[in-house]
């Protein structure tokens, strides 16, 4: 069966789904397609050896030994496989009567781990579903004239076959087959870029390699592994290491494994981030799609309990991405299984290699001292991260989002020490003839071996355009004359610094200006607490207030239900907290105590100010708050009225307001020399600190540059692109970083995109207005045929 017709043989499979319809629910289909295509792979792999396994079988019978000796010694007659089954019957044998026993004995005489697969499928369930529905003997016989031996259809061959079927099993159940397999290109590209550095596995004989995927679905990536490095060097023993959570994707995983002849043992079934069931275990190459964007919510407790409790002795020390998105944990996961490249002994190991695909997310999201920035900065300054290439959209079954490769080792070579390597592959693609699912581009050999290349020779390539025929976009059957000309596809390779994606996050910040102007109405708005009670309060007033005095001011209860209504109405977005406190006369009596203060103070102001303009005075704006201040503190002393904290707060908002025209206001006097880099100045003759207006905090991120000390980084920064422009900031030294306890706090991120931009001028304002006119001519041509 050649590579392009694996589909042919799909789609003959599944057409046991038009026995199914009526009887079983389109979702169902899969679950019984699936375990019978293993069922029947599993008993052409074993019809070579069926007779012998048989007679094996007999003689051990007479033994009475342990089960498991048992099946040591059936093996011994299976010609090198390690899975069995003793019955002498086949699916082709098996006769309409008694069908559904003899179906179930024969999946009973599977050797352990084979019978297992059966077990996470619940194929007893389905068989006796298909035998009430009289269709399992047709089911059988439908399979049982399907070839699908080894001499027929490989093992490669074999695997895309199945992932054809879970494709259209996930189709007809609305599930997302892209969490199952990852397409065999994807699977190419990825084996080759992690395997291409391990002369000893491509050449020497009996060399032993360990590879695992912690997400292994349908064991795509075991598969590719194994089979790239046997095509290379066929004498190389290859030890294949996963883990799955889906226990059909397990089911299909662990058969492709018996048939290749690996310890099944080593496929575990179950969540790899908050149960790794391999967890001494370190492994040569690791693979691994991990799903995209897919939260964990559900283990977030094991997860922050590892990463409190076991710091770097656990997986997850870096740092803990955001619950909305898990990729970054399963790259850390990858990273606690690279082989040491040291032993205990002292001896020099070879270390380990990691190929992951991921979405754009990890590579920027998240800012300085985020859980996904502290990742890529554990990443970047351990120099593990050996590259990156950007992979064309619309390349996986269940997502066309951009994706990437991330590459990574323990061991690099001297040239690569220290740098990363960036690689724009996002246009080596061509269209596939069908789509399948949102699958729609494949890359070739060609494509593969051009970025195979590439990073193994650690070659910068200019962008360089591609021989590709431009995209066809519809225009609703207009075609303008003066098109926009579209961005060139190109191809290119830079490589950098690990410190050039770093970066320290500096918190600017500005001094506080305040006006203050003690007016009627801001005494008068007083009356009312502040937001978000500050409207409710005065819509309650005018509607109910007029017939309050002092007795019953603030006195709700009696109008409960209306008051109940007119905040459901309009102020619907109060809590009942909320609701209870406007109900409650203390509330009202609080304001109007401190509006009355306010009032006292006002005319103590203005007594004071009599005859001359004094800051603050009624009516009178002071653009200097810090003598505004020095009024207020006499107008307190004058009438002994004291504010607690809530009054005063309530009180200066309530007269003051932002001014840039006003003179800054000090937050105290300090006796050090002034550093106006860092918030002190010389102000009137005085050393001091202004306060901080939080609305103008800024934050700067300033690029890492390791020939220079942090101090002359950040002050030369701002010197040179800040002060320029806003004169009175200085840069909050509060803020450091937790590990180097240097001002600003240490980032990274990987502006992928920013790097490969290539500028497109802008269409001329006289072809643009041209089309225009065009379109406007054929809309009044059309309104005119309707007209007449």
């Amino acid at each position: 069966m050649p590579n392009s017709n694996f589909t042919q043989t799909a789609a003959f499979i599944w057409s046991v789904a038009d026995l199914l319809r009526g009887d079983f629910k389109q979702s169902q289909y899969g679950r019984v397609i699936l375990p019978f295509t293993l069922l029947r792979r599993l008993e052409c792999v074993l019809e070579e050896s069926k007779d012998d396994v048989v007679a094996q079988a007999e003689k051990v019978k007479t033994m009475n030994l342990p089960e498991e000796a048992q099946e040591k010694m059936i093996l011994r007659a299976t010609n090198g496989l390690s899975f069995f089954n003793t019955s002498p019957m086949n699916l082709g044998k098996m006769g309409q009567s008694d069908i559904k026993d003899n179906l179930e004995n024969y999946i009973q005489c599977f050797s352990t781990d084979a019978r297992e697969i059966f077990e996470h499928f619940k194929f007893d369930e389905f068989v006796g579903l298909l035998d009430d529905a009289n269709l399992l003997f047709k089911v059988v016989k439908k399979f049982a004239t399907t070839d699908l031996s080894p001499s027929k259809v490989s093992n490669h061959e074999m695997g895309l076959v199945f992932e054809e079927l879970i494709r259209r099993f996930a189709e007809s159940s609305n599930e997302t087959a892209g969490e199952h397999f990852t397409p065999r290109d994807i699977v190419r590209l990825t084996t080759s870029l992690v395997f291409m550095e391990d002369d000893e596995a491509l050449t020497q004989d009996g060399i032993i390699r360990t590879i695992y995927d912690p997400t292994a679905g349908t064991g795509g990536f075991l598969s590719s592994g194994m089979e790239y490095v046997h095509e290379l060097n066929p004498k190389a023993v290859m030890r294949a290491f996963g883990q799955e959570l889906n226990p059909e994707s397990y089911a299909i995983c662990k058969a492709d494994m018996l048939i290749k002849g690996q310890d099944v043992s080593r496929i575990k079934l179950g969540n790899t981030l908050s149960n790794d069931q391999l967890p001494a275990d370190q492994f040569d190459y690791m693979l691994s799609n991990p799903p995209f964007g897919v939260d964990w919510k559900k283990i977030e407790g094991e997860i922050k309990d590892e990463h409190t409790l076991k710091g770097f002795d656990g997986r997850f020390a870096a740092g803990l991405p955001r619950v909305s998105d898990g990729s970054l944990l399963f790259l850390m996961h990858l990273i606690s299984k690279m082989r040491d490249t040291h032993n205990v002994d002292g001896s020099v190991n070879d270390g380990g290699r990691i190929g992951i695909i991921l979405n754009g997310s990890p590579l920027f999201t998240g800012g300085a001292g985020s859980g996904e920035s502290e990742i890529r900065r554990y990443i970047l300054e351990a120099d593990l991260l050996e590259g990156i290439i950007a992979l064309p959209t619309d390349m996986f079954y269940n997502t066309g989002i951009a994706t990437y490769v991330w590459v990574l080792s323990n061991k690099k070579t001297s040239e690569r020490k220290g740098k990363v390597q960036l690689i724009d592959g996002s246009n080596l693609c061509g269209k596939m003839r069908k789509s399948l699912g949102s699958k729609r581009n494949l890359m070739s050999e060609d494509n593969i071996k051009l970025i195979t290349r590439t990073f193994g020779n650690f070659e910068v390539v200019d962008a360089r355009e591609l021989d590709k025929p431009a995209e066809q976009k519809s225009n609703r059957g207009r075609q303008s004359s003066t098109s926009k000309t579209a961005a060139p596809k190109t191809f290119a390779s830079k490589i950098f610094n690990s410190t050039d994606f770093g970066y320290r996050r500096l918190t600017i910040e500005r001094p506080l200006r305040l006006s203050a102007q003690i007016t009627d109405t801001a005494i008068e708005s007083l009356r009312f607490a502040p937001k978000p009670l500050n409207a409710p309060m005065e819509r309650l007033y005018n509607v109910f207030g007029t017939a309050w005095n002092e007795d019953n001011y603030g006195y709700l209860a009696e109008v409960e239900t209306e008051v109940r209504a007119l905040i459901k109405a309009e102020f619907s977005e109060l809590k009942e907290k909320q609701i209870k406190d406007l109900l409650d006369s203390k509330l009202w009596l609080f304001q109007r105590s401190l509006m009355d203060k306010a009032q006292q103070l006002q005319a103590a102001v203005a007594a004071m100010s009599a005859g001359k303009e004094m800051a603050g005075g009624r009516d009178v704006v002071s653009n200097d708050f810090n003598q505004f201040d020095i009024t207020m503190k006499g107008a307190f002393k004058a009438t002994g009225i004291k504010f607690d904290a809530k009054e005063k707060k309530q009180f200066f908002d309530a007269v003051t307001f932002k001014n840039p025209e006003a003179e800054p206001v000090i937050k105290k006097v300090i006796k050090e020399a002034a550093q106006p880099l860092y918030g002190s100045f010389n102000y009137n003759g005085k050393v001091v600190e202004f306060q901080q207006d939080g609305d103008l905090r800024d934050n700067e991120n300033v690029p890492l540059d390791s020939s220079v000390t942090t101090t002359e980084l950040i002050e030369s920064y701002v010197k040179r692109e800040v002060l320029p422009h806003v004169s009175d900031a200085w840069i909050n030294a509060d803020k450091r970083d937790e590990k180097d306890n240097e001002i600003g706090i240490v980032g990274y991120e990987i502006p992928f995109n920013r790097h490969f931009y290539v500028y497109q001028p802008p269409r001329a304002l006289e072809a643009i207005d041209e089309d225009l006119a065009l379109v406007s001519d054929e809309i009044m041509s059309l309104l005119q045929e309707v007209r007449s």
